[in-house]
């Protein structure tokens, strides 16, 4: 498993999650939905002057819970937004991670998601910092 699968799949494009999933489920087997629901939760924000943890409002989630049916093992997914398709695709990929089922693909397409990601970043900070503006105040 990577250190941060749950999060570079939560991130990663749900068109590409899901048509990954359906590729790979054949390798995996049958799979038991436990939980599928959407629900809010508070965004946690840090204040950058103070340092001071505050909640900046409310973020609707998706999220599921599998178990992969022959090796009985859980797997846990969650997105932003009702994608709820996206969230149970998660889920089973992280029940194949755990229970070492087809690792190899799995991780190969993480580690390209994360790629995708760090690049997408990297931009999105370099267009915000060309719009940074100097100002003096007196």
């Amino acid at each position: 498993m990577t250190p941060h699968h749950l999060s570079i799949l939560a991130r990663a494009p749900a068109p590409d999650v899901k048509a990954f999933v359906n590729d790979i489920l054949p390798f995996i087997g049958p799979v038991d939905m436990l939980k599928s629901q959407t629900g809010i939760v508070m965004l946690p924000a840090k204040d950058s002057a103070k340092e001071v943890k505050f909640h900046l409002g409310e973020i609707l989630m998706a999220e599921a819970t599998v178990c992969l049916r022959i090796s009985k093992v859980e797997g846990y997914g969650a997105c932003l937004g009702r994608d709820l398709q996206h969230a149970t695709a998660i889920a089973i990929l992280d029940a194949a991670l755990r229970a070492e089922v087809s690792i190899e693909p799995i991780q190969t397409f993480i580690e390209e998601q994360r790629q995708q990601l760090a690049q997408f970043d990297a931009k999105l900070a370099r267009d915000v910092e060309s719009t940074r503006v100097s100002m003096e105040t007196f």
